[in-house]
C-alpha cells in the first residue's frame, strides 16, 4: 500500500500536506478568473434561481445594485474556493464542510476574482491516522480590490509522513 500512496503522492504538490498547514498562515493564490457571461447563465437557470436580478439585464438598469445583471452568489463562492484549491485541497481527501459564506459586494459579469487563505486551525483526525483536519477562512476580492465574499472551508488533509514518506527526506519523485 506505501508504494502505491507514494505512486499517487508523486501527481500533487509537496507543500500542501496537513504538516504544511499552520494556524495564521496566509497565502494569496497565484491565479484569478474573470467571471464571464457564461458561468452565470448556465449555472443559474440549471439550478432554477429565478431571481431577476441575474436573468434580466432590463431591470437592472438604474439598480442600487450597480449596471448588469448580478453574478449568482454560489458561482463567486464556488470560484473563490476553486482558485484556492490546488495550495489548499491537492492532497485533500474529503471536504468536510462549508460555513459562515458571506458575500460582501455584488459581483458582475466581466468582474476578477482573485482568492485569498488564511489558516484558522489544525487538529488531528479522530478516526483516521492517514490525514489531518484543516479549517481555512477564504476570501475573493475582485479587481478593486473589495472583498465580495468570505466563507470557512473544513478539509480532511493527508498526511506527508503516511502518503509519501519518500518525498519527505527528498528520496521521492519531485
Amino acid at each position: 500500500m506505501t508504494d502505491q500512496r507514494s505512486a499517487l503522492a508523486a501527481l500533487t504538490g509537496d507543500g500542501n500536506y496537513f504538516e504544511d498547514f499552520t494556524a495564521g498562515q496566509r497565502m494569496c493564490h497565484a491565479r484569478a478568473a474573470t467571471i464571464d457571461e457564461v458561468e452565470n447563465n448556465f449555472i443559474t437557470k440549471q439550478v432554477m434561481n429565478t431571481a431577476q436580478a441575474h436573468w434580466n439585464e432590463e431591470i437592472m438598469r438604474g439598480s442600487p445594485f450597480g449596471e448588469g445583471r448580478l453574478v449568482f452568489g454560489l458561482i463567486t463562492g464556488s470560484m473563490t474556493v476553486g482558485l484556492t484549491s490546488q495550495d489548499t485541497a491537492e492532497n485533500a481527501l474529503a471536504e468536510l464542510g462549508l460555513d459562515k459564506i458571506r458575500f460582501r459586494k455584488p459581483v458582475h459579469h466581466g468582474d476578477t476574482i482573485t482568492a485569498y487563505t488564511e489558516v484558522l486551525e489544525t487538529t488531528e483526525s479522530t478516526d483516521r491516522d492517514d490525514a489531518g483536519v484543516v479549517r481555512f477562512k477564504h476570501w475573493g476580492r475582485n479587481q478593486h480590490g473589495e472583498v465580495v465574499c468570505e466563507m470557512e472551508r473544513i478539509v480532511l488533509v493527508k498526511k506527508r509522513e503516511v502518503w509519501a514518506p519518500a518525498r519527505r527526506d527528498g528520496d521521492g519523485p519531485a
